[in-house]
């Protein structure tokens, strides 16, 4: 009979064992909003009890009023605060605090819709945003998934990735492609197994990261995301600045002798005018729900692979056939080609390592799992290798157009064409830069402000949500400078590297945390818990092992990144370091996997066991009957075929 391990406190808690109840079938066991507010509050140790004194820390808790909000409802609910004996206090007594200064009509005006019944603790763990999606939002099918990453492969950062295997590692056309083929391929994997979660259970990224690093320590991998976000927000914005910049030359040619007023900044007048109309044109964008912008990418997937294929035959066309590149063998050979081969490949990955830790951000919109898996990991390593293979011809034809070295920069090359002056040229590049801008901009909502926004709504639920985190991700890109990070190739691809290796630790964390440790198996009620007895609470909010893990990970690398700045380490450090991803995930997984086999981890089961199906739209406010995880308190019903057994077992068999 399979089984499963109940949800109990940790080892750290000081809780004791929840007492087993028979499963009462139907739907009457969940209480609705409206009867949540209406109906009076049991006042037990393991009930929300819901305060009317305003004397002492208990007067934050008020009654609640109905206001007119335009986030996310046209009539939002202002929940009363509620507080529960099993939370900390902590949230309570810094919102006493709050209130009781002049800032606090301010803030409480800036607080976003949330579920009626939370308590303090709760609204900084739970908003519309971050619960799992309710099925009238799973709007995603596989052919959406099929056109977002067609969409996201065509940009200019993978139109040029095999020039770094071809010029720096000395790669031949071919090797440099199959690298591609391959690290996009690995990606893709990797992109399904934490999708996977995702689509299941219908929650992001940081829900997903609080059953492995604790409700309270999945802050910490939520705000690297997150910060990679916003980095590469702005690089994306000015490369889109640049393709507007070619635009505005193709209809006025004097933009680009514009008189430089910013000097001694790193850019000039120009180019920073550009950049900005692309960053303020891109700002309605981030307006749109993240379940409606699939439309965006719909689009997108049309309209730029023919632009790039225009582009491919215009430059074949100009050079009467696809150039030298292509007959131009490897000069690199024996261990050096084998390097080489690893280098391309990495990069790839590493190009992919935000993409792989948040993709349960978008997969969670899936009407089901199987429309997030061959979609995304055929689409993938196809999409990138077409648009690499297009970059790799173009630019092996611009050596024969323009008598010179191969042009790997597409911009670049269309700038080369403008300057040639006919009308023709004029046209073709206005129309082709158009093409790269909405490459720029999908990637931009793609990977990085939805993925920034949906992070930040982690960070401060109470206050943000994915709309006004995408903002703020937009006005960090802004003020980041983005020009000094792009001033040298070297220090980008380093930094680059650098981040590489803390995600790929808590990319191996969540994916050994959900399938070798967990088996498929999440409460998901007690990912939005701020009790001390949840099976996610661990120790004041954080789960050790899986910070020790993530730290093994970033350790096994660390040497060899500082060798990758330039100082003297060891050979061995530097040939760790080029499989960084690969060396962080596998450390840190088989750690996690190693600590949680000797230091046993509550809610997990003996069998493989995905119910996210059964999932629906779950209230996650605390109800009247235990402080401890209770499949029945789920709106409908988690387990809708199985029951608890009096040895605190479920049982799943009829």
């Amino acid at each position: 009979m399979p089984s499963l391990q109940h949800g109990r406190p940790d080892s750290e808690s000081s809780s004791s064992s929840p007492t087993p109840r028979r499963r009462h079938h139907g739907h009457g066991a969940s209480k609705s909003f409206a009867d949540g507010e209406n109906s009076p509050l049991l006042a037990s140790p393991s009930t929300p009890v819901e305060r009317q004194s305003s004397d002492s820390l208990e007067g934050v808790f008020e009654a609640a009023d109905f206001r007119i909000r335009g986030d996310a409802h046209p009539l939002a609910y202002r929940s009363p605060a509620y507080h529960s004996s099993d939370e900390s206090c902590f949230f309570d007594f810094i919102m006493e605090k709050v209130k009781s200064t002049k800032l606090a009509h301010f803030v409480d005006r800036l607080a976003v819709d949330s579920e009626p019944g939370l308590t303090n603790a709760q609204l900084m763990l739970n908003n519309h945003d971050l619960k799992p999606v309710e099925p009238e939002r799973r709007q995603w099918g596989p052919w959406n998934f099929v056109g977002f990453w067609v969409s996201d492969s065509f940009n200019i950062n993978t139109w040029m990735i095999s020039s770094t295997a071809i010029v720096s590692q000395g790669l031949s056309w071919w090797q440099s492609w199959i690298c591609v083929w391959l690290g996009y391929a690995i990606a893709a994997c990797f992109v399904c197994m934490t999708g996977r979660i995702g689509a299941t259970y219908h929650i992001s990224f940081p829900v997903v990261s609080r059953s492995s690093f604790g409700i309270w320590g999945a802050l910490w991998p939520v705000f690297n995301r997150a910060a990679m976000a916003c980095i590469w927000y702005g690089v994306q914005a000015w490369i889109g600045g640049e393709c507007v910049k070619l635009m505005i030359e193709a209809i006025w040619p004097s933009f680009t002798n514009l008189h430089n007023g910013i000097p001694n900044s790193g850019t000039n007048t120009r180019d920073f005018v550009s950049f900005f109309i692309f960053w303020l044109c891109s700002l309605p964008a981030i307006w749109f729900p993240v379940h409606k912008i699939r439309h965006l990418f719909t689009v997108k997937a049309f309209v730029v692979p023919t632009a790039g294929i225009a582009f491919f035959i215009w430059a074949i066309v100009r050079a009467h056939g696809i150039g030298p590149i292509v007959h131009q063998p490897a000069s690199a050979h024996g261990s050096k080609l084998a390097w080489g081969m690893v280098s391309g490949i990495m990069s790839a990955i590493a190009n992919f390592a935000t993409l792989i830790v948040n993709d349960p951000d978008f997969a969670r919109f899936a009407r089901k799992p199987k429309d997030a898996l061959w979609s995304q990991l055929i689409t993938i390593p196809a999409g990138f290798a077409f648009t690499s293979f297009i970059g790799i011809i173009v630019s092996s034809s611009s050596t024969v157009i323009f008598h010179g070295e191969p042009i790997w920069n597409p911009l670049e090359l269309l700038q080369s064409f403008l300057d040639e002056g006919t009308h023709s040229n004029r046209a073709g590049v206005f129309f082709i830069a158009f093409a790269f801008a909405l490459a720029q901009l999908g990637t931009n909502i793609a990977a990085n402000s939805v993925s920034a926004g949906t992070d930040m709504t982690a960070l401060l639920p109470r206050y943000l949500n994915i709309r006004r985190g995408g903002y703020i991700c937009a006005l960090v890109g802004l003020v980041m400078c983005p020009w000094n990070l792009l001033s040298s190739a070297n220090n980008f691809t380093t930094y680059l590297s650098a981040y590489s290796v803390f995600l790929s630790s808590i990319a191996g964390v969540i994916i050994s945390d959900y399938y070798v440790v967990r088996r498929g198996y999440l409460q998901i009620k007690d990912l939005y818990s701020a009790k001390k007895n949840s099976p996610y609470y661990f120790w004041f909010g954080f789960h050790w092992r899986g910070y020790t893990a993530y730290i093994a990970g970033i350790l096994i690398n660390i040497v060899g990144f500082v060798g990758a700045i330039g100082k003297q380490v060891p050979a061995g450090a530097n040939y760790i370091y080029r499989l960084n991803f690969f060396c962080g995930f596998i450390v840190a997984g088989t750690a996690y996997w190693a600590l949680c086999k000797f230091f046993p981890v509550p809610a997990t089961s003996d069998v493989w066991m995905e119910v996210g199906d059964q999932i629906e739209d779950p209230s996650m406010a605390y109800g009247e009957t235990s402080s401890e995880y209770d499949e029945e308190r789920n709106a409908g019903g988690v387990f809708k075929g199985g029951e608890v057994t009096e040895t605190g077992k479920m049982d799943l068999e009829h």
